[in-house]
């Protein structure tokens, strides 16, 4: 069981759920075109077994963000709520640029855990290919916005099964027919307006709009 810090965070006002809906739905538009999707078309494609490939991503995702989420959890008791207002501001922003520019995958990317079976494959492949990938970082910033860190994890860890699940079913089928440049626009779009919050948080915190 993650255990939640508690900190003075300028968290966004809502019920508990929107921590788990707007985490879903951010992550899984921000996946729709990234290179782990890519990775989950290239293994579907190669070991042609969907469901230990699904558990794989499943595991690998979940490791991961819950230790990019305990970061951002971490991170948002070392400053103050106004500073850390203006960081997520800062880079929600940066990741809705981010989110417009075509991913690839690399080929050691590809290459990473093809000596084993399926599952591992997955497991290892994907979880060194979210290091440092935009949907790890939306989720740093989600724990750091949010106080809930068990329903954040749980929300991108979702998000990336709405996106990945679907592509590991029905392979090239899928994926040649998304509007990747829309999707990727929607979801530069869901970024920019966190990040407009985050600024109205930070200006509210600074006295210089009514709280």
């Amino acid at each position: 069981m993650l255990r939640v810090m508690v900190s003075s965070r300028p968290a966004l006002q809502g019920t508990r759920l929107e921590s788990l809906y707007i985490s879903t739905l951010i992550v899984a538009l921000a996946e729709i075109g990234d290179k782990t999707q890519l990775l989950a078309l290239l293994l579907a494609a190669r070991y042609r077994r969907p469901a230990p490939i699904i558990w794989g991503i499943l595991i690998a995702t979940l490791i991961n963000h819950a230790l990019a989420g305990v970061v951002g959890n971490w991170v948002s008791t070392l400053v103050s709520p106004a500073i850390l207002s203006w960081v997520l501001a800062a880079s929600f922003a940066a990741v809705a640029l981010w989110t417009l520019v075509p991913d690839k995958l690399e080929a050691d990317e590809a290459a990473r855990g093809r000596y084993f079976g399926p599952f591992l494959a997955t497991l290892v492949a994907f979880f060194l290919a979210e290091m440092g990938d935009k949907t790890q970082v939306a989720t740093v910033m989600l724990a750091a916005q949010y106080s809930d860190l068990l329903l954040v994890v749980l929300g991108t860890t979702l998000g990336m099964l709405l996106a990945n699940v679907p592509v590991v079913l029905v392979g090239n089928f899928a994926a040649d027919r998304l509007p990747l440049t829309l999707i990727r626009r929607i979801a530069a779009i869901g970024f920019a307006a966190l990040a407009l919050y985050a600024t109205y948080q930070a200006l509210s915190l600074n006295g210089m709009l009514p709280v």
